[in-house]
């Protein structure tokens, strides 16, 4: 029973027993002598925070369940202090009664921000008490202090590089640092609360801390300057005083009117931290300048006043009810990080002795690691046009239906929905934002657009693309490929851990819901957008990759999904196999060859007779010349549906496989049992996965497969595993789909529906016939990610040239860096030899082993089956077969070529994601 607030006459009570009262005004004395000592604290804590009867008991409930079980948070169980002020939170958020501050919670219990968010985290994988509403606020908080946190330390620094630390006596006694300082933060602090709603932007947060950096520079005296901010702000002084007082000044007037002397500091800025000047500009004006038209700045001294700043601040944190960020000039216990993540902070480089290579290549901060991903997107769109080129042109000129003007139509009308959209996410203030980032994702939408069509038309000898090109899902998945590619570079945040964004306001697939567009649709172009843009960032690359499982994942399996009605008319096929993709077919090799067009003028194909060597690629996408058919023509095949469910059972698998490892180590043989009924219940009870999570259907078959042989596994061990993988999420069995509008825990899920709908199939496996067993499936290397061998230069002469490597890795949130000198990081052979003698005779040595080796095998078997056939027919013949040689070589030089030939041609084919097993997969 939770501890009760003290009655009236209290205070006589504790009198009469000895007992001092409470000191502190108006709160009630202590809790009766019954009460244990923390009892009567966490009476006092919850006075503090002033928190109702109700979150008190729910608070005490959390706390109790907490502390009896068993090995739970060692170390915490003597700071009862510390759980006491967890477990308000946790039922303050549950019940919506918040009424205190974040800040103020971790200043009641001595917690830092880090401390505390890692406790909840620690609390939630032992006991599951954390409902998904607090993890989704503890998320925002987590989020927004790794902002603020970059951006103070990013402040700090710029200040310092900025500002002299003890000008002279006379701007001293006007001025002072700490003062500049603080205004500016504070300011900067009301800007970011006013213009924009979602406070986790990391880049346009930044660009606005430019902003108000350019506004103080100019208000400050240049003695109180370093160069080269001094002289500009000199020149502007000649021109035209800039510390004027300011009140009632209209300043969208005065701003309209700036010179180009004006513009000279904030191109500085954004030269110095690689912001693009053109959206810092219009962050300034669109956004910036009216924020100051607004709060009606008062002026002391030239600048403005601090008193009236942090009062409106204050309201906007009280509101709010998260963090005080102005606790950053103070170097607040509760806002520091721990020794460790201090470390990772931006510190200047030394400079090392010329003679000696650089070894040591410094982490990147969070916001330097924004604008140099943004930096590459920039270089990748510096040669694009926000218009078709002329070789579009020329192709929506041989089309049979011209599709020109439908593409600019549409391409405008998505425009115009998307500035709506983003205002209405990010700020009012910000539609010019949205509008120059979509208009950068319709540049890389040409540019794509037309390098797909390259490639078609190289694989077909065709230049009709009618069809393709007058196919709005096609265009529309395309333009939301390219604009979530833009939205993604500019999404990073202080809080990624790989590479990859981590969630937003603005993340995936928030694009799709802008665009109205399903994500089944949208899947189709992943691949084929990677493979047409070479110079993707490998960050960009994970992050499409991310966007595609999540498809597979859950957002392909929602209840108004074509995906449904395409599995239907697969089951409904005259004479076909009842399910979308063959087993048979799953021990085989994935293919990579498909293309868009296949995929978006699906169904393209009927079901290969047996020994069938059709090519995937024969997707009729012209329409030039008809295609004579059959006689009999069996209803075609969906290859979109086919290479769905082909990744979807990789992808099922390989989680499996995963959970197994952890888990059922010492019982190998269940994975095939698990993986066969996973298997079953996507090809036969796909219902299932409407509206619900590929994991929760694994997890339910792992938990089903244990009961019935007897192995001792709950779904408690399966959930604390599950948290374990990589891009997990606790919704996923927190709350999951039992019936129209009703959730609940995964085990309710398992009980009540799929247990009812797979009980005869689960028993099957404990009976003497068990069912026969899926193949196992054929996981490939990820198609996205390249060889990290060196490459032979095509057409070179004895060329080679190793992949570029990152001088950093990720690491706890931040980049840090690797051992890796500027000559390890790209390496260049041209013309080397071998070595010496000695290494030619070991070559000489291999290649007279091979022969022996292949003499035997000759031997042996008049046809030897070869270990892996090659497709080497992009020239109409295999160069390795001998029979193209320069007169005069060596047998030795003749070998080395035929070896050296055969790893690029192979290196070529995994790049282009090639195998010959066309012919004997079956589609």
């Amino acid at each position: 029973m939770p501890p009760k607030p003290p009655r009236k006459g209290g205070a006589a009570a504790a009198a009469a027993k000895g007992q001092r009262a409470s000191p502190d005004c108006g709160t009630p004395p202590p809790a009766a002598a019954r009460l244990e000592f923390g009892e009567t604290d966490f009476v006092a804590l919850c006075d503090t925070l002033r928190v109702s009867d109700i979150v008190r008991a729910n608070a005490w409930k959390t706390y109790e369940k907490v502390s009896s079980a068993d090995g739970t948070l060692v170390g915490y169980s003597e700071k009862k202090k510390d759980m006491w002020g967890i477990c308000i939170f946790i039922a303050a958020v549950d019940l919506d009664e918040m009424t205190f501050t974040f800040t103020e919670l971790l200043k009641s219990i001595g917690m830092s921000v880090c401390t505390c968010l890692r406790l909840l985290r620690e609390m939630d994988v032992n006991m599951d008490t954390i409902s998904t509403k607090v993890d989704s606020n503890v998320s925002r908080l987590n989020k927004k202090y790794d902002v603020l946190s970059a951006l103070y330390h990013k402040f700090e620094r710029t200040c310092g590089l900025i500002y002299v630390v003890q000008p002279s006596s006379q701007t001293a006694a006007e001025l002072s640092f700490p003062l500049v300082l603080k205004t500016s933060w504070i300011t900067f602090l009301l800007a970011k609360g006013k213009v924009l709603q979602m406070e986790d932007d990391l880049v346009i947060s930044f660009q606005l801390l430019l902003c108000v950096l350019d506004y103080f520079i100019k208000l400050s005296p240049p003695a109180m300057l370093k160069e080269p901010y001094k002289s500009h702000v000199s020149a502007l002084s000649i021109n035209g005083s800039t510390r004027a007082p300011r009140r009632g000044q209209n300043r969208s007037t005065r701003t309209s009117k700036q010179t180009d002397t004006d513009t000279k500091v904030i191109e500085v800025l954004c030269k110095e931290y690689g912001c693009n000047l053109d959206e810092v500009k219009n962050v300034y004006f669109t956004s910036f300048i009216p924020f100051l038209n607004s709060v009606g700045i008062v002026t002391s001294n030239g600048l403005p006043e601090v008193e009236d700043l942090s009062r409106q601040y204050e309201e906007l944190y009280l509101k709010n009810k998260d963090i005080d960020a102005r606790l950053f000039l103070d170097n607040d216990e509760t806002l520091q990080r721990n020794h460790t993540e201090c470390l990772q902070l931006e510190r200047t480089p030394r400079k090392n002795n010329p003679d000696e290579e650089l070894n040591l290549i410094l982490p990147q901060t969070p916001v330097r690691a924004a604008m140099n991903t943004i930096q590459q997107l920039m270089m990748i769109l510096n040669s694009a046009s926000d218009k078709p080129s002329d070789n579009l042109i020329s192709y929506f000129n041989n089309c049979t239906v011209n599709p020109k003007e439908g593409i600019l139509a549409r391409v405008e009308n998505l425009g115009n929905i998307f500035k709506e959209k983003f205002a209405e996410a990010v700020g009012q203030g910000c539609a010019e934002i949205g509008s120059q980032r979509y208009k950068l994702g319709v540049r890389l939408y040409y540019r794509q657009m037309e390098s797909m069509l390259k490639s078609e038309e190289e694989r077909l000898s065709v230049h009709n693309f009618s069809k393709l090109l007058n196919n709005n899902i096609f265009h529309t998945s395309l333009l939301a490929c390219a604009v979530e590619v833009v939205m993604a570079t500019y999404g990073r945040n202080a809080s990624q851990t790989d590479g990859t964004s981590t969630e937003t306001d603005l993340s995936f697939p928030w694009i799709l819901n802008v665009l109205d567009l399903k994500a089944f649709d949208f899947y189709k172009v992943i691949e084929s957008f990677i493979k047409a843009e070479p110079s993707l960032t490998r960050e960009m690359i994970k992050h499409l990759e991310r966007c595609e499982h999540r498809i597979m994942e859950s957002l392909a399996w929602q209840s108004d999904s074509s995906l449904f009605d395409l599995i239907k008319q697969s089951k409904e096929r005259e004479g076909q196999v009842d399910q979308p993709e063959p087993t048979c077919t799953l021990n085989l090799p994935l293919q990579h060859n498909h293309t868009a067009a296949d995929l978006y003028l699906s169904p393209v194909r009927s079901p290969k007779k047996k020994g069938s060597t059709a090519s995937l690629n024969s997707t009729p996408i012209i329409d030039a010349q008809p295609v004579l058919a059959p006689q009999i023509q069996k209803p075609q095949k969906s290859t979109s549906l086919s290479l769905f469910y082909k990744k979807v059972y990789r992808l099922a698998y390989l989680r499996l496989n995963t959970l197994c490892l952890r888990l059922l180590f010492d019982h190998p043989e269940l994975e095939h049992l698990i993986w066969t009924l996973f298997q079953h219940t996507l090809q036969n009870e796909y219902e299932l996965m409407k509206d619900r999570h590929l994991d929760q259907i694994m997890m339910c078959s792992m938990y089903g497969i244990c009961k019935v042989k007897n192995v001792d596994l709950r779904f408690k061990i399966i959930v604390t595993a599950y948290k374990e993988l990589t891009n997990t999420n606790q919704e996923t069995f927190k709350r999951v789909l039992i019936r129209e509008g009703q959730y609940d825990s995964i085990i309710v899920f398992y009980n009540l529906v799929f247990m009812q709908k797979l009980k005869t199939n689960i028993l099957q496996y404990a009976s003497n016939r068990p069912p026969t067993l899926s193949p196992i499936p054929h996981i490939p290397r990820s198609p996205y990610k390249f060889s990290n061998s060196p490459l032979r230069v095509p057409a070179g002469n004895n060329i080679y040239i190793s992949p570029l490597k990152s001088p950093y890795k990720f690491s706890e949130g931040m980049l840090s860096p690797t051992k890796m000198t500027p000559r390890s990081r790209i390496l260049v052979s041209i013309g080397e030899s071998f070595g010496t003698s000695e290494k030619f005779q070991k070559i000489n040595q291999m290649v007279g082993s091979s022969d022996r080796q292949l003499k035997r095998s000759a031997e042996v078997s008049t046809a030897p089956k070869p270990l892996k056939r090659l497709r080497f027919d992009i020239e109409g013949q295999d160069e390795a077969d001998g029979s193209k040689h320069l007169p005069g070589e060596s047998k030795f030089q003749q070998k080395l070529a035929e070896m050296t030939s055969t790893r690029t041609r192979m290196q070529k084919q995994k790049l282009n994601d090639g195998t010959d097993t066309s012919a004997t997969e079956e589609k």
